[in-house]
């Protein structure tokens, strides 16, 4: 079987898939947890679990007896996220709660370590029209935006990275790309410790703050 055809069918499992899209939060979570959330035997997680971790989906963590699972890393995360942004509709909300997970979700989110959702979108299209981003022929980084995360994040790239400063990543409720890599990265990282998105519950939602709101029309001109 090719490897492809190998990561295919990984994913083509519902539990496997639900596990892989709760984890596009960024965090680590617990066999146990993951069996709560798609509502499986804790032996079943288990068992799933330690196939997309042979499949290098996944990568294992063990503090004393508690395992904790994660995504290998950003490319496993687009993988996910474009492969949600593909599929067909997503099934209604079965309940008002389930509802207002997806409303918020759909406005601003996580996705791995970078910002989806309207506010990933948003914030594309704002770096794009300052010309820190260009998309002439694939998304690169300009001078001027090399100097904007310098100033407005205190980031620099790292020459002996591995990783690229931007890439796209299709955000699966837009149906359109918004930015990922290590500009997307610092930028989420930024936003959340400088409190300007705080996380909603224990999902991969996020709210804008009040300072937030103000702080991303100074510096993009991004009406929250």
């Amino acid at each position: 079987m090719s490897p492809l055809a190998e990561t295919a069918g990984l994913l083509a499992d519902r539990t496997r898939a639900a596990f892989c899209q709760a984890l596009l939060d960024g965090r680590a979570w617990t066999a146990g947890e993951l069996a709560r959330h798609a509502g499986v035997r804790p032996s079943t997680a288990s068992e799933q679990l330690s196939r997309l971790i042979e499949g290098g989906l996944l990568s294992e963590e063990r503090q004393g007896r508690h395992r904790y699972v994660r995504l290998a890393g950003p490319e496993a995360a687009v993988l996910i996220e474009t492969l949600a942004a593909y599929a067909s509709d997503a099934p209604r909300p079965r309940n008002l709660r389930q509802s207002v997970q997806v409303s918020a979700e759909a406005r601003a989110r996580t996705c791995y370590d970078h910002l989806a959702g309207q506010l990933g979108g948003a914030l594309a299209d704002a770096m794009i029209s300052r010309s820190l981003v260009a998309d002439d022929s694939g998304l690169a980084v300009t001078p001027t935006g090399r100097t904007w995360l310098a100033n407005a994040l205190g980031y620099e790239h790292p020459a002996s990275s591995r990783r690229p400063l931007v890439r796209s990543c299709l955000d699966w409720t837009e149906r359109r790309p918004h930015l990922a890599g290590a500009l997307g990265a610092a930028l989420c990282a930024t936003a959340l410790e400088r409190q300007w998105v705080r996380r909603v519950g224990s999902g991969r939602a996020v709210k804008v703050t009040p300072l937030g709101s103000q702080v991303l029309r100074e510096l993009l001109g991004v009406e929250v």
